[in-house]
């Protein structure tokens, strides 16, 4: 890192709420928020948006006539971009944007595309409502904004990959503020089909809603960090996160990004990872630069609930900080594989984490040793075609 970059607001939108005090509190209460819901004519398991946060995207969606036609995709990023220029008081129109997602407009694209089957002919609006900058542009016309748009997809390593490229145009200085990250709507037929012909997703039959706290395995659908797990344990959820970056530390910064790393290891499978991710060894390392690694108190990993996932990012863990490394986590054991939005997700989690001075842990895993502190905190991400991403945060 050339220059101190700062993150002085992130907003998100899942099933754990729509503001940092709802997320913290649904964290604090440790229980998983899915629910099975009917895709086709099978009973799913997925974390969708609570009622409260599923009423303000309808609201959005009829305060005005053009947003009716939205995916949900792009209205979850309007949504979460609008609460974070606000927090963060950004009064200059001069902000770049890049917000990304794995699969775009997935419900809509489906929707379409099941009228042309049916009526062998597409929608007037099928291909500008469906495209991957769809997002962003979106989120500029909402806002106003001046500034380069950008969108892209890099699965599951996305909202990750915008804040590393927000981080690159701020130091390069063709930027001075840059509003990065991901949103996603996966919850849709064909998504849910995708996951389950891969073999990774959560068996139906796994578990009740976990309605209190409870250490049993038999309570959580999805097992993201339970190494032992026998078999695959995924299961998706829907949202945003995106985050304002600053150059410098203003007193308003949440955290510094004081290191980033990211890396991407020769495919043996489409959806392979080495058995130890030799990409996040690299890009935890590169991340890590200068700084000891006895100072990180805690990473948020990515793990899935995936047996090959989450095992080879914890092997990878190992070969860079040794035994003694530091206190593991994962959100998605309770709010799901947000695909393109998770990494940015796990960041809110860190940022919370130090902002509290207290460590969100795995309910269901042997719990670390109590943190003194927590000053550092490494957020990882992956996604299909091993592209690592590891963001290394520290309290202002």
């Amino acid at each position: 890192m050339t220059q101190p970059i700062s993150i002085t607001a992130i907003s998100s939108i899942s099933a754990l709420g729509t503001s940092n005090e709802e997320v913290w509190a649904n964290y604090k209460k440790a229980i998983h928020l899915f629910e099975r819901r009917k895709f086709d004519e099978n009973q799913e398991w997925v974390a969708p948006l609570n009622t409260n946060a599923k009423k303000e995207i309808e609201q959005l969606r009829n305060s005005d006539s053009k947003y009716k036609k939205l995916d949900d995709s792009v209205l979850f990023a309007i949504y979460v971009s609008r609460n974070a220029i606000k927090n963060a008081n950004w009064k200059n129109e001069n902000f770049g944007i890049n917000i990304g997602s794995s699969r775009g407009a997935t419900a809509l694209f489906e929707s379409y595309h099941s009228e042309y089957v049916k009526n062998k002919k597409a929608a007037t609006l099928t291909s500008p409502t469906t495209t991957l900058g769809n997002i962003s542009s979106w989120v500029a016309h909402d806002l106003n904004s001046q500034g380069p748009e950008i969108s892209h997809s890099i699965t599951c390593s996305t909202a990750l990959h915008a804040m590393i490229n927000g981080i690159a145009w701020l130091q390069s200085g063709m930027a001075e503020t840059f509003l990065v990250g991901g949103s996603e709507a996966p919850l849709t037929p064909f998504t849910i089909a995708q996951m389950r012909a891969l073999k990774i997703y959560a068996s139906p039959k796994l578990s009740l809603r976990a309605e209190s706290r409870s250490d049993s395995l038999e309570n959580y659908p999805c097992q993201a960090l339970n190494l032992d797990k026998k078999q695959n344990t995924m299961v998706l959820g829907e949202g945003a996160a995106v985050a304002c970056l600053e150059k410098g530390n203003p007193k308003s910064a949440l955290a510094q990004i004081i290191g980033v790393g990211y890396a991407t290891e020769i495919l043996k499978h489409n959806i392979s990872i080495s058995s130890d991710a030799e990409c996040f060894q690299r890009s935890m390392q590169m991340a890590l630069g200068e700084v000891d690694s006895d100072e990180v108190d805690t990473i948020v990993m990515h793990a899935p609930g995936t047996i090959k996932g989450d095992l080879s990012e914890y092997k990878a863990i190992q070969k860079v900080f040794g035994d003694n490394h530091p206190a593991l986590t994962s959100n998605k054991w309770q709010v799901g594989h947000t695909f393109g939005a998770s990494g940015m997700l796990s960041v809110e989690l860190a940022i919370l984490m130090l902002k509290y001075q207290e460590f969100i842990g795995v309910i269901y895993n042997e719990q670390p040793p109590e943190l003194n502190r927590i000053r550092k905190v490494m957020v990882n991400a992956v996604g299909f075609g091993g592209n690592a991403v590891s963001i290394l945060l520290s309290k202002t």
